[in-house]
């Protein structure tokens, strides 16, 4: 259900893992097939759908558009609608034959006015960032889903392209898997370029049966920001990050 005060809005950034479990490191050796296999994956979305409900906007990566491992579902179609959001896109940045795939996602209560996709820099193609825009004239606010790179190379590359992407806007939220912290020498360009900055807080949201890394993270601008924290999200290795802004 939407925000019962139109002036908030409650957002969640999620890795969901194409809908696989991991609950230790080890299970990324003995669970393996379940990155070419869709046994176990639909509890693990209708569990993800049920989480995504109290919020308007979701924004997933590692979201599979239909592969083998998927049973050849779009994980993003199957959580809107089951989540109950009327409005859903889904960007494919990486795709292994019929195997896997994946990319990011929006999933909104509230219609955006236009969506863009990017693929990003980096020394392995496959990463990409989803913009969507909502509102008009001073109420007009920008919304970008990404999902970056392992290596800080390729993440300074990206997080540059980013920078000169979001440079003009004055009311923003980036959010997704950073795979790095948000005090990490690569951000600095974003932070200097852009109007969006960390919050004081940042929860640890990997590996989630033990975090003790903030790998996902919700930057804002033009916001105020209330309740951020981090979520169980299934069988994922990430926990989901939540907020809720106020305009």
């Amino acid at each position: 259900m939407p925000s019962p005060d139109a002036t908030s809005l409650r957002l969640l950034s999620c890795n969901i893992q194409a809908g696989s479990s991991t609950r230790a490191y080890r299970e990324y050796v003995t669970r393996s097939w379940s990155h070419v296999l869709p046994n176990g994956k639909r509890a693990n979305l209708d569990s993800l759908a049920e989480l995504f409900r109290p919020f308007d906007i979701v924004g997933l990566q590692e979201s599979d558009p239909g592969s083998l491992r998927s049973g050849f579902s779009n994980q993003s179609d199957y959580l809107a609608e089951r989540g109950g959001f009327p409005f859903f896109s889904h960007q494919a940045n990486r795709r292994i034959s019929r195997i896997a795939g994946s990319g990011n996602a929006l999933l909104s209560r509230l219609a955006p006015n236009d969506l863009l996709d990017y693929a990003l820099p980096g020394r392995v193609a496959g990463r990409g960032v989803l913009i969507a825009n909502f509102g008009s004239g001073d109420d007009a606010w920008q919304l970008a889903i990404t999902h970056l790179s392992l290596g800080a190379r390729s993440r300074q590359l990206q997080l540059a392209f980013l920078a000169e992407l979001l440079a003009e806007q004055k009311r923003l939220v980036l959010m997704g898997d950073f795979n790095c912290a948000v005090d990490a020498p690569e951000m600095a360009s974003l932070y200097r370029r852009t109007r969006l900055q960390p919050l004081d807080h940042c929860p640890p949201s990997f590996p989630s049966w033990a975090p003790d890394r903030a790998l996902d993270h919700i930057l804002t601008a033009g916001f105020r920001s209330a309740d951020y924290r981090a979520l169980p999200a299934a069988g994922s290795d990430h926990l989901a990050v939540a907020i809720t802004l106020h305009h």
